[in-house]
Parts: C-alpha cells; structure tokens; sequence
C-alpha cells in the first residue's frame, strides 16, 4: 500500500470477517468485506475478483500467501480485465508443480538433484530409497505447494511408509493435493535463493539470499548476500536462475532456489524449486539494493519495461 501511494495509486484491502481491524485495513483507502473466517475467505478467488471489480480496481496484487500462486485466479483477474500483479497463469501452473518444475530445469541445463519428477507412489519410494547408497537419504515432498509442509526425511534402511502417509495427509490438508515426489538428500547443503524480476521479454537478478538457517523447514534468518559463497558457484547460481526465468518469459518477481554442496564436498548445486510471487522475506534484498521489489512489481504489472525502470541486466 506504501509503494502504490507513492506510485499515486489508490488501493482497496479486502479482509475476513474476523480481521476487520487489522493493520492493513486501517491503511487502505477503501475497503472491502469478504464472507466467512480465517483463511478460506481468502481462498475464493471468484470473491476477490468480485470485490475488485465492485471497487473499479483495475490490478489485483494477491500478496505473498493464500491464492498468490494461483494460476485460476490470475485467469480470472484475465478475464473481468484486471491486471494480476504476478506471472502469468501457464508460468504458475508449470511452477507450482515441482515435477513439472523438475523437468523445465532439466531442459535448461540446470542440476537437480536425483529423484523422481511425477506423482510417486508408495512402492516406488522404496524402491528409489532401495537404491541409495548405504548412507544416503530421500526426501519425500509434496507436488504442490511449499512452506516445508508435506515433507520428511526418511534415511536408507527405514520403511518410508508412515512418512509418506503423513506427507500425503498434509499435502491434502493444506494443499488440496495429496500427490508426492522424492529427492535425493544432499546432506549438510545450504539453501540459497535467487531474486529474480522479469518483464515478459527480459529478464534480471537482484542477487541471492541466504536462507539456510531453519527449524521444521520454516525460514528463520535469511542474509544477504550468502556469506561465503564461492564467486563461480555463485555466479553460476545467477545464471541458472536468468536461464529458467528466461525460458519462461518471466513476468514480474520470483525467486529460483537451490541446494549448495557443503564447502568440504566437491562444489555444487541443484534446482530446489520456485516461488513465482512476493516472498516474505524481500526486504532482505530490498536493504542490500535500495530496490523497492513491490514498487518494481506494479509497474511491471502496469506495462513498464526492466530498461525503464532501470534494472535491465
């Protein structure tokens, strides 16, 4: 809301029954009610869109939670003619399936780590876990969605079967999708990001984050940028991170993450997953490079080039 009223743009908060007085609401112009309580009310994307167009809004920025990801709502904001402040709907669906996302890494040369790139069935993670070397591990994901949820580790000469169901249960809760895949550990790795911002034609990096330190696979301190990260490995992170942005067309902001070897292990890395939307922890990098990333995001969404806004590469 900052960034649009420095951009001399108006904006409407929409807000649960329940959140009536948050922050946000005192802070937008206007104001729309959603029906129900809690996160539901902000899962019905045809709700949102209603209040868009009832308040003569004329782009719709999902935020970083709930439906950010959703490629159906961005399809509807394309449909009643409301700019969605995100990537395009096919960029969303392709990411949001990490299988999928798998594969597109793959076609651009870049490393993933061993593991299987579709919904994978009980019997097949113990075979894949089967062939690991003695002490190795796998990793059991949910196909869709991210957050650490629907994820366990499982290490070789363990039955993956009380994993797997509780993955898959989570996956639904939280998801609406029980699918699962597995992935090859790769022990003591860091966990780095790449900032990406694309404007549908061209596309650019803001650098990396560092975001190793976690608890129950939940980011806890992320740093920028990644201290002591090996200058080839890190410029090779950047490249690979503009090839899968490039290849996609990329629209707006996003962020390509991966897994980097540990420093005594030989230097590697390989494609973690992605996140095609606003990530909490922007502000990390908006400190590092003076960018507003939400600034950058509405204008891209209102038709501005990177060249125009200055952050061509």
């Amino acid at each position: 809301m900052r960034a649009a009223a420095e951009l001399g743009i108006r904006s409407v908060a929409v807000h649960a029954e329940d959140d009536a007085r948050s922050l946000h609401v005192r802070r937008a112009d206007e104001v729309r009610a959603l029906r129900g309580s809690g996160p539901p009310a902000y899962l019905d994307a045809g709700a949102l869109v209603a209040a868009a167009r009832d308040a003569g809004c004329d782009a719709l920025h999902p935020g970083w939670g709930f439906l950010a990801e959703s490629a159906d709502l961005a399809r509807r904001c394309g449909a009643a003619g409301i700019a969605f402040v995100g990537p395009a709907p096919e960029t969303l669906e392709l990411l949001g399936d990490k299988g999928r996302a798998r594969l597109h890494a793959e076609r651009c040369g870049v490393p993933v780590l061993r593991g299987t790139s579709g919904p994978t069935s009980l019997e097949e993670a113990r075979t894949f876990l089967a062939a690991l070397p003695p002490a190795g591990a796998m990793v059991i994901k949910a196909l869709a969605g991210g957050g650490g949820r629907g994820l366990r580790v499982v290490r070789a000469g363990d039955d993956p079967a009380e994993a797997f169901a509780r993955c898959a249960s989570e996956a639904r809760a939280a998801f609406g999708q029980g699918e699962l895949y597995v992935e090859e550990l790769l022990p003591g790795a860091r966990h780095v990001e790449v900032q990406v911002l694309g404007d549908g034609a061209s596309v650019a990096h803001l650098f990396e984050r560092d975001c190793t330190l976690q608890r129950r696979h939940q980011k806890l301190v992320e740093l920028a940028p990644a201290p002591g990260l090996d200058a080839d490995v890190r410029a090779r992170l950047l490249e690979a991170a503009l090839a899968l942005a490039s290849a996609l067309r990329y629209r707006s902001l996003g962020t390509f993450e991966f897994l980097v070897a540990a420093p005594d292990a030989r230097p590697r890395f390989a494609f973690l997953e992605a996140n095609p939307r606003l990530q909490v922890e922007h502000p990390v990098t908006e400190a590092v490079t003076g960018v507003d990333l939400v600034r950058a995001q509405l204008e891209l969404a209102g038709g501005r080039t990177l060249a125009d806004l200055g952050l061509a590469a």
